[in-house]
């Protein structure tokens, strides 16, 4: 059974009577509000209108929360496959994603990225990939054009515990600290790659460890605990953007469901996943307000809201239009013969 993040450290004693309540309910919307989308589409996927495979984040909801809350605007960020929660998070529209998962007119990328590509430039997301730790390089180059223009933007790059293990973390990480460029690196560690245990094929300590023996400064957090999460990701943020180089965040989460809606994770020990699942993050963060005295009919109503905001969502995606076959041949970049540039 893989061991619970965190030592149980809980916030809701020592940490209720000094919360800034108004910034934690805005998180807690937030987190509602990318678990609505993610339930809805699961919806979708079941009603066969989903295009392509579906990467739940249910469970990992703080970490998205914490660290794109703490972003400016004109931030950047690249994420994974499992990436619906980074977008919205970042300020996405959920219509505009719920089209392009249903691959409708509308949609972010109109509809031909589905959910492991997933963009929207106006709000600087740059991208979801669909490649394990393909982001990282991206990331690492936006960041080195933020650092040649002179830019205050920082880029955040999220990536999953299976990406450390690939070639593109090494040279991008190596990269960054090199050239002291503004990316903050988050590890969502959800102790599965994929259906196979990331202790059984990692060695060393993990991607904090890693880190540190490029120079860089890497903290391992509890990525279900919304409130220090919260602090960290504004501390890490903040040190990224006063020009201190690069920095990552080691951040040991679970993922409620399988690697996919299809994945029923029949791998997993039942007892680790209900072990998790009473940390739920959302629920720990609901309590903690309601001891520091915030009206729990005020956190159901956000809970209800978001439920409510994403059955109009999926309803608008499913009776969107398909998108006009003539742009099927758009955003499709011609260079020539390649033998005749080769040769």
């Amino acid at each position: 059974m893989s061991p619970v993040p965190g030592e149980a450290r809980e916030p809701v004693r020592n940490l209720a009577s000094n919360l800034d309540s108004e910034r934690l309910v805005a998180h807690l919307d937030t987190m509602w509000r990318i678990r609505a989308f993610e339930e809805a589409a699961l919806r979708g996927l079941a009603e066969g209108l989903v295009r392509g495979a579906i990467h739940p984040s249910i469970g990992q909801e703080a970490v998205a929360a914490a660290v794109c809350l703490n972003l400016a605007r004109g931030d950047l960020i690249l994420s994974t496959h499992r990436g619906h929660g980074h977008t919205l998070a970042k300020g996405a529209d959920a219509r505009a994603m719920m089209r392009e998962l249903l691959g409708r007119a509308g949609g972010t990328c109109g509809g031909k990225g589905g959910s492991m590509h997933i963009a929207d430039f106006s709000v600087g997301m740059l991208g979801a990939n669909g490649v394990v730790g393909a982001n990282i390089p991206i990331a690492v180059g936006a960041a080195h054009a933020v650092a040649l223009r002179g830019g205050r933007e920082i880029v955040a790059c999220f990536f999953g515990d299976g990406a450390i293990n690939r070639g593109p973390f090494l040279e991008g990480l190596n990269w960054a600290r090199i050239f002291r460029l503004p990316v903050l690196f988050v590890c969502e560690d959800n102790a599965w790659s994929a259906t196979t245990r990331t202790a059984d094929l990692t060695a060393g300590e993990g991607a904090a460890a890693r880190a540190l023996s490029l120079g860089i400064p890497a903290e391992i957090h509890d990525g279900n605990d919304a409130i220090a999460l919260d602090a960290a990701a504004r501390d890490a943020i903040a040190a990224v953007r006063a020009g201190e180089g690069p920095r990552l965040m080691h951040v040991r989460t679970y993922r409620m469901t399988g690697h996919t809606a299809a994945d029923a994770a029949a791998y997993r020990d039942p007892a680790e996943v209900e072990a998790w699942r009473g940390r739920d993050p959302i629920a720990r963060l609901a309590a903690a307000l309601a001891e520091a005295g915030v009206d729990p009919a005020r956190l159901e109503a956000a809970r209800t809201r978001a439920q409510a905001e994403m059955a109009d969502v999926l309803d608008d995606a499913r009776a969107a239009p398909w998108p006009d076959l003539a742009a099927a041949f758009a955003d499709v970049q011609d260079v020539g013969d390649p033998a005749v540039r080769a040769y």
